[in-house]
């Protein structure tokens, strides 16, 4: 379990106390901690892990100063990005700027809740990102897992072109995230963090934190509407999620309407969009050619 994103549990939250105890209170809150959660005593595997990684961050003098002074915070902050021109390796193609919408809206929530215009220092502060309102860490959570995708689609090079934040419609909230150009076919992706593991159901992810949201649902239907604009066909539609929020790398949900469908961690996309998503529909000769022109005449993606 990771403790560095913006809907991660702190260190302190799991260990059950405040950020303001004393050490030696953290150190009896840590071994009560670990009775509760021993599995030889009845207690989760999985949580008894995350409450020993907890006391590695926190447990020492240095570690814990570490740590207050906002340990993963330098990652939320946005990364300059140049599309292609980064590194010695050619990279993939790409439109659009993945997770600045979701960026945007983040800050414009924040500073509702804290009545001001936030500085990039501020909004990116570990403290208060920590308190934010569910809904802005949501935001915050999932432009960087868009980010995320982004970086890993340019990574696999120059066979693969990308088209981030794709309108669909009036609202920029109902954007599809990543338009994928491979070798392999032409995928929708959506890119999620909801802050904990999921669950399948009928074709649709479900969990604690999902709610009443139909992922699979909203990502098809949005799949549709570019399909239509831009007279193409997907192969495959694909739901990146956290790694620790999946029981396996890749989860297949079978074809819905016609599509097949994946669920997958974040670490294994590259390899799914290099071999393509089972069943998924090849293009054939010189189609890839077609469907990029079209796609880059038609797709209209949200200004940075």
């Amino acid at each position: 379990m990771t403790f560095d994103g913006p809907l991660s549990a702190s260190a302190y939250e799991l260990l059950g106390v405040e950020s303001t105890v004393s050490d030696d209170e953290l150190r009896r809150a840590y071994r009560l901690r670990l009775r509760q959660t021993h599995p030889d005593t009845g207690g989760d595997a999985a949580v008894f892990v995350r409450v020993q990684r907890a006391w590695e961050l926190v447990g020492t003098a240095a570690a814990r100063a570490a740590y207050d002074r906002g340990r993963g915070a330098a990652s939320w902050a946005a990364r300059p990005t140049t599309p292609g021109a980064t590194g010695t390796r050619p990279r993939g193609r790409s439109y659009g700027r993945a997770g600045a919408w979701r960026r945007r809206r983040y800050r414009e929530l924040l500073s509702d809740q804290l009545g001001h215009e936030v500085t990039d220092a501020e909004a990116y502060d570990p403290l208060v990102v920590r308190a934010a309102p569910w809904e802005a860490r949501r935001m915050l959570a999932d432009a960087l897992a868009e980010e995320a995708t982004a970086e890993a689609i340019e990574e696999l090079g120059i066979g693969f072109t990308a088209w981030h934040d794709v309108v669909t419609g009036e609202d920029a909230a109902g954007k599809l995230d990543h338009v994928v150009l491979s070798p392999s076919g032409l995928y929708g992706l959506m890119s999620e963090d909801f802050g904990g593991p999921v669950r399948f159901r009928q074709g649709e992810v479900i969990g604690a934190h999902v709610g009443g949201a139909a992922p699979i649902r909203e990502l098809l239907a949005r799949m549709r509407t570019v399909a239509r604009r831009a007279r193409v066909r997907f192969g495959g539609a694909i739901l990146i999620l956290p790694d620790d929020d999946l029981d396996d790398a890749v989860a297949p949900l079978g074809s819905i309407r016609g599509v097949p469908v994946v669920v997958v961690r974040r670490s294994a996309l590259r390899t799914v969009l290099r071999s393509g998503v089972p069943r998924a529909r090849v293009l054939g000769g010189n189609e890839a050619f077609d469907v990029r022109s079209r796609l880059t005449h038609s797709a209209r993606v949200l200004s940075p």
